[in-house]
């Protein structure tokens, strides 16, 4: 029913400038966008709610170029992550404060939860692992999927899952046993 529904909706945004179509996607999806956004950004919500906008504003405003090529939550998806790097590479979030502030706020409850500080572990991942290991396990995308939202060949996606799986073990063993003496 989703691809079906989905179909339906963007066609009537595209076609006719339905907005409330868009809407009823933007309901939707915008949860999985803004936790998607949440995870890349290391726990800033101000700073994922302010991209989860603007990856909305840009599905809307090129809406009409969606090619069913692939599912909308996948385009929306590269969208996102898109608009994530667009803001790194800008400079901005090596300069945002606030973006480590709440990173290290977020960092801290885990530990305080789980003894283990999953957010550090994360960040000794490439970003192109962290997006593949995010997409696949907190996102439940199939390793196909990410390929076409990172736009890279499925193996790519396999070789950065494959590499990040070890390097997030050899941090949580090191978080345990440090945690152990």
């Amino acid at each position: 029913m989703g691809n079906a529904n989905d179909a339906l909706l963007v066609s009537r945004a595209a076609l006719l400038g339905d907005r409330s179509a868009f809407s009823l996607l933007v309901e939707r999806y915008q949860s999985p966008i803004r936790r998607f956004l949440s995870n890349l950004t290391q726990g800033n919500e101000e700073l994922s709610k302010d991209l989860a906008q603007e990856t909305f504003i840009k599905a809307w405003l090129s809406i009409a170029s969606f090619r069913a090529t692939a599912k909308f939550s996948t385009w929306l998806f590269r969208i996102a992550y898109n608009t994530f790097y667009d803001y790194t590479r800008s400079g901005h979030a090596r300069h945002s404060r606030v973006a480590i502030s709440a990173y290290e706020n977020v960092a801290a409850e885990q530990r305080q939860h789980h003894g283990v500080d999953l957010a550090s572990a994360l960040k000794v991942l490439k970003e192109e692992e962290r997006t593949a290991m995010l997409l696949f396990y907190m996102e439940d995308m199939p390793v196909k999927k990410i390929s076409d939202v990172m736009s890279c060949p499925q193996s790519t996606v396999k070789s950065h899952l494959f590499r990040g799986r070890e390097k997030l073990a050899v941090q949580l063993k090191k978080a345990g046993s440090s945690r152990l003496q």
